[in-house]
């Protein structure tokens, strides 16, 4: 478990604390949008509600990030950089959210259909809800993030999906980013990664991001929005996880 830090309860706990505000600014976003709203004033109550509630935007300055949310349409996979183009009938917009509270992170994200969308895109968000919970289910002690990605994989692939290889879940708690990664994919993935053994105390994002078509992606100009190389639809969903005892608890639940 190198590098691999293991929390205490009371860290979880912190973790806890800031995995509800991440979960509650989600359900108030997930209940703006609609045709019409841009990602830019969903960015703006996203920030006011993290405030609010005592804690900081985590991605907000992080390497350089403009905003508080990444918000990210149609084949934009992550890191969409929230704009003032309204929102369209029909499209896909996944909303990520990350926040740090007491010195400790939790980060989640959703895709939400915007109005009404096509059957594939249905398919697609329902396949990527269910990779998720597929991959948090296998996140018990005694199993490893091998178990998680293969999980994640098995179900995307058997519903015709591709998922992307260039990104993966992480590792989170005093820092957004901590070792393990947890890929969403097993072959060609970092054989370190994949044995790190999920025991109490560690805590991860697994973060599916599914492709409609092709899992290949490529990066704007602008260094951060990451887009479907082929322009195919993309669904993403993510939740900060700790592994107990019991088995996996969500952190990022109100």
């Amino acid at each position: 478990m190198t590098g691999v830090h293991v929390k205490s309860r009371e860290e979880i706990e912190a973790m806890r604390r800031a995995g509800r505000i991440v979960a509650a600014v989600l359900h108030e976003l997930k209940k703006m949008v609609a045709p019409g709203i841009t990602p830019e004033q969903l960015d703006d109550v996203a920030e006011r509600t993290i405030l609010a509630s005592g804690g900081k935007p985590a991605f907000k300055g992080y390497s350089g990030y403009p905003a508080t949310i990444c918000a990210s349409v149609n084949d934009v996979v992550v890191h969409g950089i929230p704009d003032k183009r309204p929102l369209q009938e029909g499209d896909l917009l996944s909303l990520d959210v990350g926040v740090v509270l007491d010195g400790y992170y939790a980060d989640a994200a959703i895709t939400i259909p915007v109005g009404r969308v096509s059957p594939v895109a249905r398919k697609l968000l329902r396949v990527t809800r269910e990779a998720l919970e597929a991959g948090i289910k296998r996140a018990r002690p005694g199993a490893s993030v091998a178990d998680v990605s293969a999980a994640v994989e098995r179900l995307a692939v058997r519903h015709g999906f591709s998922v992307v290889r260039e990104l993966s879940g992480h590792g989170i708690g005093r820092k957004m980013h901590e070792p393990p990664q947890v890929p969403n994919f097993v072959d060609g993935a970092s054989k370190e990664d994949l044995r790190t053994e999920l025991r109490p105390g560690v805590t991860i994002c697994i973060e599916p991001m599914v492709n409609e078509g092709s899992g290949e992606v490529v990066r704007d100009p602008d260094g951060w929005t990451t887009r479907t190389r082929d322009h195919g639809l993309s669904a993403h969903f993510e939740h900060t996880v700790a592994i107990e005892a019991h088995g996996p608890e969500i952190l990022t639940l109100i």
